[in-house]
């Protein structure tokens, strides 16, 4: 007896939310736990609703399906992805040659009850999986006291690197995160400049620059707006201040 499959439905058309709903209802052994409107919405719905499998349209505003398909992989138990689009060359191939399982608008009865069943007997999508379609995250997970904790980048003020952590500081507090430096200031390269080896900073963030001297020796540091820290600046990056 094949076991209920719990459903996530992620789409920002309430139409096309409808019609998923609708075409799940004529599927046995499937139910539908929870709806979003995007993929923030849905990693912190299936947070509460743990389920089976995450239907994720590609393109949504504030976290799209790519991204919270990147988020989900911290869930426990990590549920299976399917994907739904309207043709979209470039992701097909990518899809294609990951073996990402995706729906195309519109979805059709048959397909939808193919790419379930397989859900029953497949493993969650490996994050790896999702490299090709990458771009840049608008927000980092963080795993934390058995919750997945989403930070907009854009309330991020600096990224540092301590041990084999990332320290991500926000107005309110610190997270860990397991990340590359180095990767994360070629994803996000953007919105940060590298004020010391070891240190990203948001530029909205520094409110000016000044020079200390500590032991004998004199030191340029950044003034960050909303904490009282300071962040070195290396002789390197010194250009910037100038």
């Amino acid at each position: 007896m094949l076991q209920t499959l719990k459903i996530l439905i992620a789409d920002d058309e309430t139409p096309a939310r409808n019609r998923m709903r609708d075409l799940l209802g004529d599927i046995e052994h499937v139910t539908v736990v929870a709806e979003a409107r995007n993929g923030k919405e849905a990693i912190d719905l299936a947070q509460t609703t743990n389920p089976d499998v995450m239907l994720l349209d590609i393109r949504m505003p504030l976290m799209d399906g790519i991204e919270a398909a990147q988020h989900a992989q911290k869930l426990e138990p990590k549920p299976y992805i399917i994907f739904t689009t309207a043709f979209d060359a470039y992701a097909i191939k990518a899809f294609d040659l990951n073996a990402i399982d995706y729906l195309l608008k519109p979805i059709r009865l048959e397909r939808l009850q193919i790419a379930i069943n397989k859900a029953h007997a497949l493993k969650p999508l490996p994050i790896e999986a999702l490299r090709p379609l990458q771009k840049m995250r608008s927000h980092l997970s963080i795993h934390e006291r058995g919750r997945v904790l989403l930070v907009p980048v854009e309330t991020i003020i600096y990224l540092r690197a301590e041990l084999k952590y990332i320290t991500v500081r926000t107005a309110e507090r610190e997270y860990l995160i397991e990340e590359s430096l180095t990767n994360l200031e070629t994803e996000f390269g953007e919105r940060f400049i590298r004020l010391h080896r070891n240190c990203l900073v948001a530029p909205q963030f520094i409110t000016g620059y000044e020079k200390c001297i500590t032991d004998d020796e004199s030191q340029w540091v950044a003034i960050l707006k909303n904490i009282p820290e300071t962040i070195a600046v290396s002789r390197r990056q010194q250009y910037l201040i100038r």
